[in-house]
């Protein structure tokens, strides 16, 4: 059996844009892509701490240490310029996997660069 579990956490990015009119993802800093272990179209859950929203959507590559997280296309609408946002990620996990699991956690300052970073059991 496969147990879909936490891999990876963004703690408190803040939103530096949104593009409506775009095809739809969040573009995050290349440097926090690997940081979270996270690859290209990943799927993501975004949480805004702002508004309550909840929503899922696909990671693109921003520029390396530029602090870009930015709502596009939809997603846009469920957040603005300064909301203060978290952003999960998921992997699939047999029994033996989950044994020797940790999920990564990034916590970010206000400028969306990395204050720490943590794996954990739990």
């Amino acid at each position: 059996m496969l147990r879909e579990v936490l891999k990876s956490k963004i703690y408190y990015a803040t939103v530096t844009g949104a593009e409506l009119y775009y095809q739809g993802s969040i573009t995050v800093d290349a440097r926090l892509i690997e940081e979270a272990d996270l690859i290209i179209g990943e799927k993501v859950e975004v949480l805004n701490l702002n508004n309550g929203a909840r929503f899922q959507t696909y990671v693109i590559k921003g520029k390396r240490n530029s602090g870009i997280v930015c709502l596009n296309g939809p997603a846009a609408r469920l957040g603005v310029k300064g909301d203060k946002i978290i952003i999960l990620s998921y992997g699939l996990f047999n029994s033996e996997e989950l044994l020797k699991h940790r999920v990564r956690f990034v916590v970010l300052d206000k400028k969306n660069k990395i204050k720490s970073t943590l794996l954990k059991r739990d």
